[in-house]
């Protein structure tokens, strides 16, 4: 690993770095090229946000918002406030174009370690875990036709189809970035095709007059702060993944532009989908109905599409996969710009000579991923970093409002009113603190996982004095990688 000096001038260069301005001059030199246009910056999007949180788990806001008008408003809230953060981070990220999202800008703000913390705890819970989960998620729901909501798949066939998610999509992401994105273009339109056809359903329903859940819409509802705080965590939890495109920033075509036109496009979809569904799903449901079921997509598709009720469950299976090379796809590049600065291992940060594609950084994710498949309970792991998500996006936009007044002279290609940063700023230090209320234990166990890569980072990053052994150990292990996968270090442009 690098020393501190060197990698808080690694920040600072990645910062001004010309590959970063989408300027893909088809030379030799080995980088990561800017292969993304803005159609396949919409559906990363529009594909990560949409993951299996809209088609089965709605009940979670009714339950503590109290009714389905007060549902359909915490939704609507919910999109709002993840406009405004996505347009705070269009700004972050033109002017700070080096991949990375959170890390990038916490690394240029506020030193390397917070960045380092920020990678310590997505390296050992957040992402690995995450994309465990939505791979286990497609192997449930492409099982489920052949089952009954009585009867769930069992474990180890899920398994079995949530390992090979991963490695299928780890070989595709590895292969090209082209393909990457066709992939995630592909399953995009899949997963907004079947909510079509979930909106369509349910407005036939109300046009024909069934509308008897909607009716009173706001009876029962609930006025509790603390009600409201988790419903609102429930669905900004499905609202998850705005801010994802930032992760890939260097490989965007014409970030500049690209990168807010991709947030403004993908995230009022995205709301007015969600916002869509969720009444489709008030047509065939009671709210009674509804908080009975752990699959809503289902459950509506066995009650109104027949002996098509099948495309549900497909659907949710086809969304997970999409969600999968979404979150390999911007995942490892947080791995690669960390060791590319000097927060990992050199050997993460090489690219395929041949592919142009973080094949270490993919791989490693991979592997991390694979590992999680066997935890007993991932969904408690999650549980520990729910606050962290906040806090991480919290401190993102704290340095966006520091480096307002610190570096006013840092160019801005897009500059939002200082008055949304610092009204989402409050947001995220309230969502965190709800967090801490709602699940003190998670969080305390998150937080010293957290703190844990405070002595990992001393022995690993600060102390340049190592031992010799053990640099040549790391040396020949990083060069056996290069043989192996026919990779090198990022050539730096002359």
């Amino acid at each position: 690993m690098a020393d501190e000096k060197q990698t808080a001038k690694g920040g600072n260069a990645a910062v001004a770095d010309p590959v970063a301005n989408g300027d893909d001059t088809g030379s030799d030199r080995i980088v990561l090229k800017p292969k993304i246009s803005l159609f396949n910056g919409i559906t990363i999007i529009v594909g990560i946000i949409i993951g299996s949180g809209i088609f089965i788990s709605p009940q979670i806001v009714l339950m503590y918002s109290g009714s389905p008008g007060m549902s359909l408003v915490v939704w609507v809230v919910c999109g709002i406030f993840s406009m405004i953060g996505a347009l705070c981070y269009g700004e972050l990220g033109t002017m700070i174009t080096m991949s990375g999202g959170d890390y990038a800008y916490i690394l240029t703000a506020f030193g390397p370690l917070p960045a380092f913390l920020l990678l310590w705890v997505t390296l050992v819970i957040i992402r690995p875990t995450a994309q465990a989960v939505v791979a286990m998620t497609f192997g449930k729901y492409l099982l489920q036709p052949f089952f009954t909501l009585d009867c769930p798949p069992p474990d180890i066939p899920v398994k079995i189809l949530a390992a090979s998610c991963i490695t299928v999509l780890t070989f595709v992401n590895s292969y090209s970035v082209k393909w990457a994105t066709r992939v995630q273009d592909f399953f995009t339109a899949a997963k907004v095709f079947a909510l079509i056809i979930i909106v369509i359903t349910g407005l036939v329903q109300i046009f024909k007059g069934d509308v008897q859940n909607l009716q009173n819409a706001f009876e029962g509802s609930s006025y509790d702060v603390g009600s409201l705080a988790l419903a609102l965590y429930a669905g900004l939890f499905a609202y998850g993944g705005w801010n994802y495109l930032n992760y890939v920033t260097e490989e965007l075509k014409d970030p500049y532009r690209n990168l807010p036109r991709a947030i403004v496009i993908s995230v009022p979809l995205v709301i007015f989908v969600y916002v869509m569904a969720n009444v489709a799903y008030f047509t065939a449901m009671s709210p009674k109905e509804l908080l009975a079921t752990e699959a809503v997509a289902v459950t509506f598709g066995d009650k109104l599409l027949g002996v098509m009720a099948w495309i549900m469950p497909v659907s949710v299976a086809l969304s997970t996969f999409g969600g999968v090379n979404g979150l390999l796809l911007t995942g490892s590049r947080i791995y690669f710009v960390g060791a590319r600065i000097g927060h990992l291992p050199e050997a993460i940060a090489m690219i395929s000579v041949s592919r142009k594609t973080p094949l270490p950084s993919l791989i490693f994710t991979c592997i991390l991923s694979l590992l999680y498949l066997f935890a007993q309970n991932i969904g408690q792991l999650i549980n520990y970093f729910s606050f962290v998500t906040w806090l991480a996006t919290g401190t993102s936009i704290a340095g966006q409002i520091y480096l307002r007044y610190k570096r006013p002279d840092m160019a801005r290609p897009v500059k939002v009113n200082i008055a949304l940063p610092v009204l989402f700023l409050l947001a995220c230090i309230f969502l965190t603190i709800m967090g801490v209320y709602a699940a003190p234990i998670d969080t305390l166990i998150g937080a010293a996982i957290l703190l844990s890569g405070i002595p990992v980072y001393f022995l690993g990053v600060w102390w340049t004095t190592k031992p010799e052994w053990f640099l040549l150990a790391i040396q020949s292990f990083t060069i056996w990688m290069q043989k192996l996968l026919f990779c090198v270090a990022e050539e730096k442009e002359d």
